[in-house]
């Protein structure tokens, strides 16, 4: 136990890998008001309530502050809920703010749950993790036969920048490549699209347009005016409604996808999306 809660892998609490301790009281200050952080919000919620419908169980590998697991806790208050986190101070502000949930300091790469779970969800957390496909298949372990997962990545290898040094980001991923390790790790893919599609010129602006000579500043994008922050809101908005009537986007800023447990995790050969 570790501040009064369980602890798998102790020894990575205060220092491990892909991520820092320090970002967390920022995020836990910035993220409810930002225009992304709300938007992702609310895309998760819409698509779990679509394709799990009144789970039994979840478990968020990554729950970080505990941000996305509120908006969860809020729209599935029947649902057992268990947070985990490889960081023990992330898991301070998550505590506080699900007060429904459990939580567990835990390494994704070591996952001791079997058969447990009806979904296990991580949003924007597999792209810090060099061993994603072990990650992948500790989800698959971790899931009851039909149960599937929820997950958001950042998208396109071209989009990298600071932003993704400073996040302690591996890897943007594309869609034929996540599918491909899905697959691999017992998942047939359900749903997948882009988002954060149509603000994607302008994001590929902001990071690649900045001038070298500036100090790299890791909040400007949430320290943004109110009035931007609310247009950016209803764009993303709007674009969550044609995600809704079934419209996918190939490209975007990010990518969410939605996949269902096979019952053998054997290693397949067709991994086209």
């Amino acid at each position: 136990m570790l501040r009064g809660i369980p602890a798998w892998a102790p020894e990575l609490a205060d220092q491990g890998g892909g991520f820092k301790a320090e970002y967390f009281a920022p995020l836990a200050r910035l993220e409810g008001g930002n225009f992304w952080f709300r938007a992702r919000n609310a895309l998760v919620v819409w698509a779990l309530r679509k394709y799990f419908p009144d789970p039994d169980s979840l478990l968020e590998v990554g729950c970080g502050t505990g941000y996305v697991l509120s908006g969860i806790a809020r729209t599935c208050p029947d649902t057992q809920l268990v947070g985990s986190e490889i960081f023990i101070d992330g898991l301070s502000f998550a505590a506080e703010r699900v007060k429904s949930a459990s939580f567990v300091q835990m390494d994704a790469r070591r996952i001791p749950y079997a058969e447990e779970f009806d979904v296990v969800a991580a949003f924007d957390v597999i792209e810090h993790i060099e061993e994603d496909e072990i990650v992948l298949r500790n989800f698959w372990q971790a899931l009851k036969p039909g149960g599937g997962v929820l997950l958001t990545v950042p998208q396109h290898q071209w989009l990298w920048s600071e932003t993704d040094n400073y996040a302690c980001h591996v890897r943007r991923y594309n869609a034929t490549e996540l599918h491909a390790k899905l697959g691999r790790a017992g998942f047939d893919v359900v749903r997948s699209t882009s988002f954060t599609a149509l603000l994607l010129p302008a994001m590929a602006l902001s990071r690649r347009g900045g001038s070298s000579d500036k100090p790299f500043d890791p909040h400007a994008e949430f320290n943004i005016p109110d009035a931007l922050n609310r247009a950016l809101g209803a764009v993303l908005a709007i674009e969550r409604q044609l995600v809704r009537m079934g419209i996918n986007f190939p490209m975007g800023g990010s990518r969410l996808v939605v996949a269902r447990k096979r019952g053998s995790n054997a290693v397949q050969q067709n991994t086209q999306p």
